[in-house]
């Protein structure tokens, strides 16, 4: 349910309404905006005379039941567009999140040089994985922790926040000393243990849609996240699997309208993930800010060929300063900020 605090509610009234809430078994989480303060108290809805009880609170004006599931990630619990703030660079409410860079990080001389190219065109975060989910385990699956230094280290150099794949619980710890946003990829969308620990770390977070997941089971995953303490959620639609094989997957540009209308996070589109072609991967980041995306995540590497991990569907750097020389436009077109 959501609490819809008066005005002029006291911080002793606020308080109190806190400790009611507990007290029936809720779960309190709090929406402070300019004007008014929403408290969602998250559980069942069934539970007898809940809402009578909240109603005859004092400082309380009104009391909304979620029809969703996925509450806290819903536009009844929180109606204004969420803005994440990733160390310097704002994702959501007209600013755009321009995520670039190789799949893995494989050294500090590749990095660095593709580090350059993607901040000089435009990009405002670095991505690069350490930690690599693999189809096959004789695949090359990561520099671990020394990608992680190397990362941390170039987007340091050239002020860029970074953001990395954490795969397992046990893993989040390490690499929260290094990243400034944390990616939950397509095949661990699912993984609740880790969505829950990602959650209580505190970092904003980039939440991958799984390969056949529908629209309610991302945002079910982005509960988990929020429910554990995170409110810095990034949604990402990354194409999902079909019987058309003429690319990677198939990409749901419908997804993007589609999410922004149930939930009030980010969402950002990643054309390389969903396509795996690199001649596709400009005309689809182009319509994803033009579907109302809040950003692209696209895969640069300086020389594809010699890639340890999906070269054949990343840009070259020439490519991507084309890409986002159109992107501005559209982005201008439709009210969107790109730096």
């Amino acid at each position: 349910m959501i609490l819809v605090l008066k005005p002029d509610a006291t911080e002793e009234q606020f308080e109190h309404i806190l400790d009611r809430i507990r007290e029936l078994g809720f779960t309190p989480h709090i929406s402070r905006g300019q004007h008014r303060t929403i408290v969602g108290a998250i559980g069942d809805e069934n539970i007898p005379h809940a809402e009578e009880v909240f109603c005859s609170l004092a400082g309380v004006e009104q009391v909304l039941r979620v029809q969703k599931p996925y509450k806290l990630a819903s536009r009844e619990f929180h109606r204004a567009d969420t803005v994440v703030q990733v160390g310097a660079t704002k994702i959501g409410g007209g600013s755009l999140g321009l995520i670039a860079g190789p799949c893995a990080v494989e050294n500090f001389e590749f990095l660095d040089e593709i580090a350059r190219r993607v901040k000089q065109a435009g990009a405002n975060i670095l991505r690069g994985g350490a930690f690599k989910p693999r189809t096959s385990p004789y695949s090359f699956q990561g520099l671990g922790e020394e990608g992680l230094r190397i990362l941390a280290e170039v987007g340091k150099k050239y002020q860029l926040p970074v953001v990395t794949e954490v795969m397992d619980p046990r893993q989040v710890g390490t690499v929260v000393r290094y990243a400034d946003m944390l990616q939950i990829g397509a095949r661990n969308m699912q993984n609740f243990d880790l969505l829950k620990e990602v959650g209580q770390a505190r970092k904003p977070v980039l939440l991958k849609r799984g390969m056949s997941a529908t629209v309610k089971d991302l945002l079910m995953s982005a509960e988990y996240i929020l429910s554990s303490g995170s409110s810095d959620v990034v949604l990402c639609e990354r194409g999902v699997r079909s019987f058309e094989d003429s690319t990677r997957n198939m990409l749901d540009l419908a997804a993007v309208p589609n999410l922004k209308g149930l939930s009030h996070l980010p969402v950002i589109v990643d054309p390389s993930h969903a396509t795996g072609r690199p001649d596709l991967i400009p005309a689809m980041a182009w319509a994803a800010v033009a579907a109302g995306a809040d950003g692209v995540h696209v895969e640069v590497h300086c020389c594809p060929e010699k890639a340890l991990s999906d070269g054949p569907q990343a840009l070259l750097p020439d490519q991507y300063d084309s890409l986002m020389a159109g992107l501005r436009r559209i982005a201008e077109a439709v009210g969107k900020t790109v730096p």
